[in-house]
């Protein structure tokens, strides 16, 4: 089956959120969702989060599936938002546990705060398979950016997260807790071993002066086009060049609000006794 696949670009992340759907009136994954945060006032707001709700309604779409592809380091998920206005259950790879004891460390987090997972629904396996309606979908393990990522293998489609960025930018850093330029290059290649015409779908596109933003591409693009690793790329070239960028990369805008939210599936910290949520900001430890 073909899926029908509506995707909304977040200028202020450069995120890609997407919804994944069998036919009008049937059944719908959101992938990568967005919650808005102003870091100078500290403040959400679901403006993303409710076109995707519109959406949604506008089709008579019942929400299955928030899908994430990993614990984002550049903006926070409304999986939770959305799965408290229109259901759903909250997925991400299993590995996500890994990442949970890091942060969990360097935010020094309650001794209460679980690293098992639990804040998500489900933890999905590599090659876990599931439905969206009538529609099949393979969890497709693909490490390298982070130890926990997953794309998700949907039809003639794949929603790689930051594995890829459209030819023209490249390929994900790699110099996050748990990262490693290799495993990325063995994830990318299981990725292009797809058919040609296979679409991609992106988390994040940053596009250069001239090129509108994109959401999605396909895999004989990338293997002709990418700069990081269209064919003829070796795996030790590859590992060079990402490990070379990646020493000069700055801190994500958004990574430490983002990720205290993410490890817990888009929920906010619990309220203080005076009914304020905090993040936490560790100073000179990053």
């Amino acid at each position: 089956m073909k899926p029908t696949v509506q995707s909304y670009f977040d200028t202020q992340t450069c995120t890609a959120t997407h919804i994944v759907f069998d036919a009008p009136g049937g059944h719908a994954a959101v992938i990568d969702p967005v919650l808005n945060y102003e870091p100078k006032s500290g403040r959400t707001t679901t403006r993303s989060a409710d076109q995707v709700l519109e959406f949604l309604a506008a089709n008579s779409l019942t929400l299955q599936w928030l899908l994430e592809t990993h614990a984002h380091a550049d903006h926070l998920s409304a999986a939770r938002y959305l799965q408290e206005k229109a259901g759903g259950q909250i997925a991400i790879g299993e590995k996500i546990t890994e990442v949970q004891k890091v942060f969990k460390s360097l935010f020094n987090l309650d001794a209460e705060f679980p690293v098992d997972g639990r804040q998500f629904d489900v933890l999905f396996v590599a090659d876990a398979t599931f439905f969206i309606g009538e529609l099949p979908a393979l969890a497709l393990y693909v490490p390298g950016h982070t130890p926990a990522d997953m794309a998700y293998v949907i039809g003639d489609c794949i929603f790689v997260g930051d594995t890829l960025f459209m030819p023209d930018v490249g390929s994900a850093r790699c110099d996050f807790p748990g990262g490693d330029a290799s495993q990325l290059y063995g994830s990318i290649q299981k990725l292009l071993s797809f058919p040609p015409e296979t679409r991609l779908f992106l988390c994040h596109d940053y596009p250069p002066a001239g090129r509108e933003a994109c959401t999605h591409t396909t895999v004989a693009r990338q293997k002709a086009e990418n700069i990081h690793v269209r064919d003829g790329v070796s795996e030790a070239d590859f590992v060079a060049l990402r490990q070379k960028r990646d020493s000069g990369l700055e801190m994500p805008y958004l990574l430490i609000p983002a990720i205290q939210v993410n490890i817990r599936a888009g929920a906010l910290p619990e309220q203080e006794d005076n009914g304020i949520r905090y993040l936490k900001i560790p100073l000179n430890a990053l």
